[in-house]
């Protein structure tokens, strides 16, 4: 069941990434995060009503704020860091943060077999192959790693909050909804005081009717990420985080194959290879 949750949350987030980053070619990054939230608090809030989920409040709520606190700022980082380039870096050091969760897991005594301790070492390698990354002194700015790495520690520490905000179904509904209205607070807030400052939340040509004609893409988004958030809940809950949050970051693969399959875009061979080595590792954890 871990390893099945946890496959179906790269499969989400992967697919989830691939949608956002088609979505901020024609809208801001920041207005692509808030609205697709927006929309998951919605449909998140019309469930917490409808199966009574209200009930499941407590204290266990606070690690949902601190998931929905950290989003946002892992998210901006990255687009920045995505913006100053090279993606080529960028991409693959941000697949990292899967450090953050199988630390934790460690640290509360869990201890995989040899094998999947193997299978660790072999998928991380090949998320990171995966983003393709620049191997022939591509210039990076320090400024580009510092928040790729903010980036990547903070969507760690999404996986290692959200994991603690609920032990039943009930309980996730709820923790998930809970950190969608938080990341529609802060996201929202980040974007106004970007707009002060002289940034725009509208795409400049079209205003406001890109944003209608979006809207079914940035729901599937939005939606996807939550669903993602709530497959890896429910893998981390039932197995090893170890192995629940390294098979939940495969996703950079998925990623690339729907470009793949939807764009045309070609796998460079690092890539391909960074697929491979990602799959033999999720067979290692998987047994």
């Amino acid at each position: 069941m871990t390893a099945l949750f946890a496959l179906a949350t790269s499969l989400l987030w992967g697919l989830a990434d691939f949608g956002g980053g088609l979505l901020t070619r024609r809208i801001p990054a920041l207005t692509v995060v808030v609205v697709s939230q927006a929309i998951a608090v919605v449909v998140l809030g019309a469930v917490v009503v409808a199966t009574g989920a209200w009930t499941e409040w407590g204290p266990q709520l606070w690690f949902a704020v601190g998931a929905g606190l950290v989003g946002p700022v892992a998210m901006l980082a990255f687009y920045k860091a995505l913006a100053l380039g090279p993606m080529g870096v960028v991409s693959p050091l941000g697949s990292l943060g899967v450090a953050v969760p199988v630390g934790v897991g460690l640290l509360l005594g869990e201890r995989p077999g040899l094998a999947q301790f193997a299978g660790i070492a072999v998928a991380v390698a090949g998320i990171v192959l995966a983003g393709g990354p620049e191997l022939r002194g591509a210039p990076v700015q320090r400024r580009a790693v510092l928040l790729t790495l903010v980036a990547a520690f903070g969507f760690g520490g999404v996986m290692a909050l959200i994991a603690e905000a609920s032990t039943s179904l009930t309980g996730l509904f709820l923790a998930l909804f809970v950190q969608r209205v938080t990341n529609v607070l802060a996201g929202g807030t980040a974007l106004f005081l970007s707009v002060r400052r002289g940034g725009r939340a509208l795409p400049e040509d079209t205003g406001i009717s890109a944003v209608r004609a979006a809207l079914p893409a940035l729901a599937f988004v939005g939606l996807a990420d939550v669903a993602a958030n709530g497959t890896y809940s429910v893998a981390a809950q039932h197995g090893p985080v170890t192995v629940a949050a390294v098979l939940a970051s495969v996703y950079p693969v998925v990623t690339a194959l729907a470009a793949r399959t939807f764009l045309n875009e070609r796998l460079r061979g690092i890539q391909a290879a960074g697929a491979g080595l990602a799959l033999v590792g999720t067979v290692l954890l998987a047994s």
